[in-house]
């Protein structure tokens, strides 16, 4: 451990747990809550230097974040407390947890503003702070790392077809795909999300605090706390072939970043092309794979545009009963008249689960989105090739979508549509 890291030592006792019903003082979170926290320095070089990211509620004094763990789910957590079914001073036992995998370390985990928005020491943290949670801190992994099958009729009708043949390593003959996934919460540093969004510290802390309605409000009286793990969906990774590869740009990569999308993703629905363009990528990922490479599909939760979904389904109520039907020139103005904005996905914070892969060349990336495109590269990873989806991929009642999307400038290697172009395409109707 180099001299410079900070010494963790034994946290005070934590209060016993309380007897059902029982009442207790509410402990505000406005000012400083002790002298336990273990201080944080991002991106420093070592995780004994950064020190652990503490969003415990078992022991209040030694967090050192605002929020808490588990993103979206910590609500759920609430409830379980609420209802007396968990025991609000549960500690995980982390025994046989640790990854599949290891992940890095790599340069950019230690390269000022190129990781904001997640903890690149996070996978594993029985290693990196064996020290701290000896001494009773209550210190939870950010990132979980495993194997997996996964089994797609998507892949096996490619096998049928011939697309696709069984290697038993890559894919095997009953067609499950062999992956290594990774699961990774968000956790922000908020002066690097600042940067990114080309807004201060300062405005970012307030809005956040003012558009979750006053929820934390250590966002605006505990500016020494820059850490902030918010309530949002987290991200999913897998990876098919060797993880190691992906840091090596000698190693052919084919990759996908994806955002959720519940409705075709899930249950087909044929309005939107993404599970069509999310199973063609697998495809295009395990084929890359065999070859010799390797191949990665970046899943975000950022459900209809980060707009979620009851913000979409009005949407589409929208297009499907305007004057003249659901036409691809009034794609985009639907969505705005709804939600205010087109897009709220931005991709800002996007490519820093790809500089934690170690990722600085992608050498075929299956995607039109050139906001995907634009927040890759300026991350400083190169693009070699961009495969866009197959036109006999595309479902009937999305090509409103895809015409709208090639006209905005969306990459498309074919023919773009013009403004009467635009006017042809048509979705089914609410009734059809």
């Amino acid at each position: 451990m180099p001299d410079s890291a900070p010494v963790l030592s034994a946290p005070e006792t934590t209060a016993p747990p309380r007897a059902a019903g029982t009442a207790r003082h509410i402990r505000l979170t406005s000012h400083a809550g002790g002298q336990g926290a273990p201080a944080i320095h991002w991106a420093a070089t070592s995780p004994a230097e950064r020190g652990p990211v503490i969003g415990s509620t078992t022991t209040r004094a030694h967090r050192n974040v605002i929020g808490t763990h588990s993103g979206s789910y910590s609500v759920y957590r609430a409830l379980a407390v609420a209802a007396h079914a968990l025991d609000p001073h549960h500690k995980p036992d982390l025994t046989n947890t640790a990854p599949t995998d290891t992940i890095g370390p790599h340069p950019a985990w230690s390269e000022p503003g190129k990781i904001v928005s997640l903890d690149p020491w996070g996978a594993e943290i029985g290693r990196h702070f064996a020290d701290g949670l000896a001494a009773g801190f209550d210190i939870r992994p950010t990132i979980a790392v495993t194997k997996a099958h996964v089994i797609l009729p998507e892949i096996i009708e490619a096998m049928q077809k011939g697309r696709l043949k069984a290697d038993g390593k890559v894919l095997l003959p009953s067609g499950g795909a062999l992956v290594t996934k990774a699961a990774v919460e968000p956790v922000w540093h908020l002066p690097g999300v600042a940067a990114r969004f080309g807004c201060s510290e300062t405005e970012l802390r307030r809005v956040l605090f003012e558009e979750t309605g006053g929820m934390y409000p250590e966002l605006v009286t505990r500016p020494d706390l820059e850490v902030f793990l918010p309530p949002i969906g987290h991200l999913t990774l897998h990876i098919f072939g060797n993880p190691a590869d992906l840091a090596d740009t000698s190693v052919e990569l084919t990759a996908r970043v994806h955002d959720e999308c519940n409705g075709s993703d899930v249950f087909g629905s044929d309005i939107c092309t993404c599970r069509p363009y999310l199973t063609h990528a697998i495809e295009e990922c395990i084929m890359g794979a065999q070859r010799g490479g390797v191949g990665l599909v970046s899943y975000f939760r950022k459900e209809g545009r980060a707009l979620g979904e009851v913000t979409k389904f009005l949407v589409y109520n929208a297009r499907k009963r305007q004057v003249g039907g659901d036409t691809a020139d009034q794609y985009f103005n639907r969505t705005e008249c709804v939600a205010g904005v087109q897009d709220m996905r931005f991709q800002e914070l996007m490519p820093d689960v790809l500089s934690w892969l170690g990722i600085r060349k992608i050498h075929r990336l299956v995607s039109m989105s050139n906001m995907k495109f634009d927040a890759i590269t300026r991350a400083g990873i190169e693009v070699v090739e961009r495969v866009n989806i197959p036109d006999h991929m595309i479902p009937e009642d999305a090509q409103v979508e895809m015409d709208a999307k090639k006209a905005a400038g969306y990459f498309t290697p074919g023919h773009v549509p013009d403004a009467e172009e635009l006017k042809v395409a048509k979705g089914r109707g609410l009734d059809a």
